[in-house]
């Protein structure tokens, strides 16, 4: 062991800008792919982007049904409409079939 280490020693000891320059090159790449701007936490926050933009989408969907229930909320057959499939509600004589999914 102490033999691998003299002779590493002897190598830098030999080239020392040849080292110095790699070992400053390890560095920056490390700090290049981990920092707090590195490609590491640039790839997590935009996959992290992309999912709060479908969530967005769906949001915005559900905004946009909400805005028709509420525009047509005065109508007898939308008050009837959201009784029976919210509530269960059913009329007289009819049988109610509830389905649910799994």
């Amino acid at each position: 062991m102490k033999k691998i280490i003299n002779t590493i020693w002897e190598q830098i000891r030999l080239n020392p800008k040849k080292y110095f320059f790699r070992l400053v090159f390890a560095f920056f790449v490390i700090w290049f792919l981990f920092d707090d701007f590195g490609i590491v936490k640039r790839v997590r926050m935009e996959a992290e982007h992309r999912l709060l933009i479908e969530r967005l989408k769906v949001e915005q969907k559900k905004i946009i049904a909400n805005e028709l229930r509420i525009q047509h909320a005065h109508d007898p057959d939308s008050i009837e409409k959201a009784a029976r499939e919210k509530y269960n509600f059913r009329k007289p004589g009819e049988t109610l079939f509830i389905i649910t999914d799994k």
